[in-house]
This record gives C-alpha cells, structure tokens and sequence, in this order.
C-alpha cells in the first residue's frame, strides 16, 4: 500500500570510478538517510528519462561526468522541462550544469574569476604565464584537460575547448551548500593533491566571495559546490561552480556538520516534492 510519503528516484552511477574518490559509499549512506523520509529508488542516469514519471521528485547526485552519455542527459533535460518534471538541481542552473561558458563571462564581466578566454581574439586578455590549461567546455573531473606552454597556444582549437593561465596557487577550497545556506568548508593544503581535503574554517570574506556566485547562480533549491583557489597574493579565484552533481566528500567532515547536510537536505528535497519551492 502507498506510505503517503514523497517519492523520490535518485539518480546516480554507483560503478563510476572516480578519481581519489568513493562516489557509491556517499550515495550509499545519502540515500539510505533520504530513505528515512522519503519512498526512494535508485537509477542509472542513462534510465532517468524512462522512469521519472512514476516519482513526485528526481534528485541528481553522482552520476559521473555528462559527456560520458550525453545524448541520454540532453534527452533527459528535454523530456523533464516539457513535462515540469521536479530536478534536484533544478535544470536551470548556470553554472557546470550549462557548461563551461559561464567562466570567461564571468571574467569578461569583472567576477573574481581565473581569466578565461573561449576565443582566440581574446587570448591577449589572459595574463603571462609559462603554462596554460585547455579544459573542455563541456568537461568534468579533468576529463579531456590539458596543460600546453605558450609557445603552443597558435594549435588550439577553439570552439569546445576554454583556455586559462595556470595560476601558482597556495591551496584549493570548496564552500557547500543546500540553498542559499552555507554547510561546511574543506580545503586541499597541498596542490599537488586535490582529493586530500581537510576542515576548513570559512571566514566572513570567504563567506561573501562564495555567496556571490551562489547568488549568481538564482536557483531556488539544490546543491552548490564554490570551487576556488587561493592565489600567492591571498585572493580567492573562482575554479568551478558546480551545480549539477557536486560531489560532497561527506566522508570527510565531521559527525555534526554531517547530519546538519543530511537534515538541510532533507527539508529542501521534501520542499521541492510537495511543490514548495520558487
């Protein structure tokens, strides 16, 4: 017999191996806390489409790098905006969940921001710098990137591919979110390992640099990671804004901040099915 309860298909790749990571053991223990409140299956992205009209709510989560099944994911975008599907996310995001443009407009536009360029005219826009990184427009988890000196900067094919310095910074941060409400904070003290992250005590400043792009990004409801690196000079540089399936590195941070992620969670998912939210 029906619960009475939301119901929910949670979407993720538990076989995706990712680097430095775990993404199952964190969709594991997600989805079995989400299972408290909530009626919940679980999907491979690739099924989404064929299966989410039978839930009030679909929640994204791990489900490893879009390019990887692209024509399942636009098919899947397409389908949910036709029918009002509820996303978590919401698919109206602006930042990685549209790819990589947002970067070298955020730049163009004066955002604190490593300068990108996504057309060789601006090239001369982009500071010096002995080495630069070709990304994907469209990538995610270093898939596709490449580092090239200057002297090889002429071969670059632009069109799906954006272009920054690679900047000489002291370490990386990440600011989470569910909503507009600020979770927790971990870094990466050493540069040369990404994935080895740490506590991190968030100042004020920090604070409204990653509420900035938070605010930027005008989603109602869902998850946010503002990746950033901090320069020699103290400031901080947007790397990323991830807003389609952030990985939370949950594993991490401790027992309290743990269960606060789960319960802000909870009440935004349970928000979005009984159709509460903007």
């Amino acid at each position: 017999m029906p619960s009475g309860r939301p119901t929910i298909l949670y979407v993720t790749d538990l076989a995706y191996p990712a680097k430095g990571r775990r993404y199952c053991d964190e969709d594991i223990f997600l989805s079995s806390r989400l299972r408290e409140d909530f009626d919940l299956a679980l999907c491979h992205p690739k099924d989404a489409a064929a299966l989410m009209d039978g839930f009030d709510a679909v929640v994204v989560r791990n489900s490893g790098p879009v390019l990887h099944y692209r024509a399942e994911y636009d098919a899947f975008r397409e389908q949910a905006l036709a029918r009002g599907t509820r996303v978590y996310n919401p698919l109206t995001g602006r930042g990685d969940m549209a790819g990589k443009q947002y970067l070298p407009d955020l730049s163009a536009q004066g955002y604190p921001v490593i300068p990108t360029a996504d057309r060789r005219e601006d090239l001369d826009r982009l500071p010096e710098a002995a080495e630069y990184v070709v990304k994907p427009r469209f990538g995610a988890d270093s898939v596709g990137l490449e580092i090239v000196g200057r002297e090889r900067l002429a071969d670059v094919e632009f069109g799906d591919v954006l272009v920054q310095p690679r900047v000489d910074f002291r370490h990386e941060v990440s600011f989470y979110f569910v909503d507009d409400a600020f979770q927790y904070a971990l870094y990466a003290p050493r540069t040369d390992r990404r994935w080895e992250l740490e506590p991190y005590a968030a100042t004020d400043a920090d604070l409204e640099f990653a509420r900035r792009f938070v605010a930027w990004n005008g989603l109602s409801h869902g998850i946010q990671r503002v990746d950033a690196c901090r320069t020699g000079e103290g400031e901080l540089l947007l790397v990323e804004l991830e807003d389609l399936n952030p990985y939370l590195s949950l594993d991490l941070v401790g027992p309290e901040a743990r269960d606060a992620f789960v319960e802000a969670m909870k009440a935004s998912v349970r928000a979005l099915a009984e159709g509460r939210t903007g």
